[in-house]
């Protein structure tokens, strides 16, 4: 992976005002992240859209003559697999506690067919977003309390499904891009590292504490929040390894200031 430094932008930042701080940053990674929330999916579509025109075009040239690398990283599993199948199949989707299917978030662990699809979808939409370090960012919903909890995946931690999703995102990515790499998301009810399900070769962490207190150093004592983010990060090191980790950091992000 070498030395990377660098970004996360909206599609619509994209142009040439971030093209010209890029330039003078130092930075030599851009990622580009659609919106978000229950707007993830919309947000995406757009992005497929925006890829294809002139101004984004420029953009990436203008980063590949810059020698910075150009990634995206998206909440796309609403994209990969639609909740309007969910009156098909309503299966694929995951059980609440009450028993009841529910296509809002995610999907069944356990269901291998809507499984087949999932690493389907990824490899299309690793066509439409190509990646030029051929790591990958397609992240489950950008959501808490949302994993399954049928009778397969119930003995599954949030993190163990989420290590699910992204064994099979990468398998289909991987038949557009051999050498492919995706994420780990190590956020929310993710930050844990999984127990059950193992992270197979070309996965990498991405270790995202977007609870922290960014006004405190993440690793001071006497701050509860950091304490809770960081107190996962040993076994997500011993389970993934340092090489090729990542941290996704909000110090300047948005994030912040939304008073989620």
């Amino acid at each position: 992976m070498g030395d990377k430094r660098g970004i996360l932008i909206l599609p619509e930042e994209v142009g040439p005002y971030w093209a010209d701080l890029i330039a003078r940053s130092g930075l030599n990674l851009v990622g580009i992240h659609p919106g978000w929330g229950a707007g993830a999916l919309e947000e995406l579509e757009k992005t497929l859209e925006f890829v294809k025109t002139p101004i984004f075009g420029q953009f990436a040239e203008q980063m590949k003559e810059l020698n910075v690398d150009l990634e995206f990283e998206a909440h796309a599993m609403s994209w990969l697999v639609p909740r309007a199948l969910f009156s098909e199949h309503p299966d694929w989707f995951r059980m609440e506690e009450t028993g009841n299917r529910n296509p809002d978030f995610n999907l069944c662990a356990s269901s291998a067919e809507a499984l087949d699809f999932l690493e389907n979808r990824s490899e299309e939409l690793a066509r439409a977003l190509p990646s030029m370090t051929g790591r990958y960012y397609f992240w489950i919903d950008d959501v808490t309390n949302s994993a399954c909890h049928c009778g397969s995946c119930r003995a599954l931690s949030a993190s163990d499904q989420a290590m699910m999703f992204y064994n099979y995102i990468l398998r289909g990515i991987r038949r557009f891009d051999q050498a492919a790499e995706h994420c780990y998301l190590a956020y929310q009810d993710t930050i844990q590292a999984p127990k059950t399900v193992r992270p197979e070769s070309g996965i990498f962490l991405e270790y995202a504490p977007i609870y922290r207190d960014s006004a405190r150093a993440i690793n001071d004592p006497d701050c509860p929040e950091n304490f809770k983010e960081l107190e996962h990060l040993p076994g997500l090191l011993q389970l993934f390894g340092q090489e090729g980790a990542q941290i996704l950091e909000y110090w300047m992000d948005n994030s912040r200031f939304l008073k989620w």
